[in-house]
């Protein structure tokens, strides 16, 4: 009698780079995650933090470069296993940018959660971006209201919790807050 094993596929950066153009996915430990279109709260969230975060660094003539998703992040340059699409990178080491996006951790990345995928960002994210050196990590959770600051301290993260009637402090920055009683939705 033969026993069979379940062998999963284990797929790497290029196998990432060959998905269709039309085609929204992350690729996290070799398994590669398909992402839904994202709705029209999740756009709304995206362009106001977005447009927040690009006028405070304009306004500071600031050398930071800040990028909506779709924007690829190879968080390790050795590791062709890991390939994420955050839906705001927030990137101050121009050695970092590549035609292709970043390779390297950005200093700030925005995840705006979605009911089909919450785990993803909430587990296997916020493991990945911890252990590749982000300094700041936000979950912004359009269903529940919240917003979970994650800001690396040396090797772990320390979390804070928001609401959307709070005005939250940047870390990366001195001086940048973000009001979120602002995002009329």
């Amino acid at each position: 009698m033969s026993e069979a094993f379940a062998h999963a596929n284990i797929y790497t950066e290029k196998d990432y780079y060959n998905l269709p153009e039309n085609v929204r996915a992350e690729l996290i430990d070799g398994q590669i995650y398909y992402m839904a279109a994202p709705s029209r709260v999740h756009q709304e969230i995206l362009g106001f933090l977005f447009k927040k975060i690009a006028n405070y660094i304009d306004s500071k003539e600031g050398s930071c470069k800040v990028y909506p998703s779709p924007f690829a992040v190879k968080l390790f340059s050795e590791d062709d296993k890991n390939v994420v699409e955050p839906d705001i990178s927030v990137i101050c080491a121009p050695n970092k940018l590549t035609d292709r996006g970043c390779t390297g951790a950005p200093d700030w990345i925005v995840e705006i959660a979605s009911p089909s995928n919450s785990s993803h960002d909430y587990i296997r994210k916020l493991n990945l971006y911890a252990d590749a050196g982000v300094r700041e990590y936000w979950i912004v959770d359009p269903l529940s209201m919240k917003i979970f600051v994650y800001h690396l301290e040396e090797t772990n993260f320390k979390a804070d919790s928001y609401t959307f009637k709070d005005m939250i402090k940047v870390n990366i920055y001195d001086d940048l807050w973000i009001d979120f009683k602002a995002l009329d939705l």
